[in-house]
């Protein structure tokens, strides 16, 4: 079992009492890398206290060998898509997606993700929706896109 599969399993339950869940672990070039959510986001505080519990249970249970760096973070608004359960919560966001170098043609797509499988996902771009297999994805993350706020929350805002 790897380093960030044992941590996962060790930390899994101590979030879900918090309230919290592991969006995404990774380790390697001795950073270990922990990324946390719930449903409307984290909090600094939140994080925060993740930071001191998990160090503490980390440091008594010996996972990661030798010297590391621990971060914990959010997601924040660009969020990284590594697992299909990412892709799924992400659709009807717009995605960008970098394709592997074994893939020909256009290797970076940016749209719509209209669809999520067991084998891949949908991205509209242009109108026309597009497959791509999971095996083609090299690296993706959701887009922020900037946009005009809503009349009712000017109103609220300039009324306060």
């Amino acid at each position: 079992m790897s380093v960030a599969d044992s941590v996962g399993e060790l930390l899994a339950p101590l979030f879900h009492g918090r309230g919290l869940e592991v969006y995404d672990l990774t380790f390697g070039g001795g950073v270990l890398r922990i990324i946390v959510d719930k449903p409307g986001g984290v909090s600094l505080d939140e994080v925060a206290g993740a930071s001191k519990v998990v160090s503490r249970l980390l440091d008594d249970n010996d996972l990661v060998p030798g010297r590391y760096t621990l971060e914990i973070t959010s997601p924040g608004l660009e969020r990284p898509l590594r697992r299909p359960e990412h892709y799924a919560r992400a659709v009807g966001e717009t995605i960008s997606v970098k394709l592997g170098p074994h893939v020909e043609g256009q290797r970076r797509i940016q749209g719509l993700l209209v669809e999520c499988d067991h084998d891949g996902i949908a991205i509209e771009d242009g109108g026309v929706p597009q497959h791509v297999p999971f095996t083609d994805i090299a690296k993706a993350r959701t887009v922020f896109v900037w946009g005009p706020m809503p009349k009712e929350q000017i109103k609220e805002k300039s009324s306060r």
